[in-house]
């Protein structure tokens, strides 16, 4: 069903994995969509896959931590397609691996740059626009990692909960004037950061990664996508800076929306003893 007709999407990695699913989907519920990533070729490819389905959609190679790349590629995009009614924040990065105190440090603050300061960018290039229209749709493609301690990859976990909170605070900021913002997770998907984080120093201090697709407990890109899907489709608008996570069925969460408001549930919280 072309939910989606007459929409234009913008979606940061998306020239392989759930960035090219994510897409992919989209474009099938009817929307104009634009893909963007650092690697020409994967976004090419990710657009001749969506011109194959009959669906309209457009590359545009950038650097999301770029602030003047991030504002001429929401310029193109608009040119070509028009107002950016709903951003997909999935670019991201995983690396370094290992004792924070081991790791390079240059390093590990190009994860927190992709990971959050990406988001931050692509979200002021497009809100001015979406705020003015009293329309529009943010979803940050978080995980589960930034609701939790997890040893040895630190940087990632640290802009995951970042990008979490942030999701709330812009939520807050943009409800007002007709524009929601979602945080996501995904699921376990068989990702190029996974494979990268498998095949690389992470295997070392996170051997218990890899059993997860031994074992077969990851998911495929099918429960992100639907999720995506439903998000943008604007049923779950009254829980904006909220956290969805997959598979689990967002109409559900939907249908217990006064019980999630009033206890402040799917949300980055610190938990206290209550005094004796």
């Amino acid at each position: 069903m072309n939910t989606l007709t007459g929409r234009v999407a913008l979606i940061t990695g998306g020239g392989r994995g759930l960035g090219r699913a994510f897409a992919v989907s989209l474009a099938e519920a009817g929307a104009r969509v634009a893909v963007a990533a650092r690697s020409a070729d994967q976004l090419d490819e990710t657009v001749g896959i969506v011109r194959a389905s009959g669906g309209e959609a457009l590359a545009v190679p950038v650097d999301v931590t770029d602030k003047h790349a991030v504002i001429e590629m929401v310029r193109r995009v608009e040119d070509r397609l028009g107002p950016v009614n709903l951003l997909v924040n999935n670019a991201g990065a995983g690396a370094p691996y290992g004792p924070t105190w081991d790791v390079d440090a240059d390093q590990w603050w190009r994860t927190l740059e992709t990971n959050l300061r990406g988001p931050l960018l692509c979200s002021n290039a497009v809100m001015s626009g979406m705020v003015s229209r009293h329309d529009g749709r943010i979803i940050n493609v978080c995980s589960g990692a930034g609701t939790v301690s997890i040893p040895y990859m630190s940087a990632y976990v640290t802009s995951k909960s970042a990008l979490i909170r942030f999701t709330e605070v812009l939520a807050d900021e943009a409800r007002p004037h007709g524009v929601s913002v979602f945080a996501i997770q995904p699921g376990t998907v068989r990702t190029a950061l996974a494979e990268e984080l498998m095949q690389s120093e992470g295997a070392r201090w996170m051997p218990w990664f890899k059993t997860i697709f031994d074992e077969g407990r990851d998911v495929t890109t099918l429960p992100g996508t639907e999720l995506v899907l439903y998000l943008a489709s604007g049923m779950a608008d009254a829980l904006s800076g909220r956290y969805f996570a997959a598979p689990d069925d967002p109409a559900d969460v939907v249908a217990h929306t006064e019980e999630i408001l009033a206890k402040e549930l799917h949300l980055l919280r610190v938990r206290f003893r209550d005094p004796d």
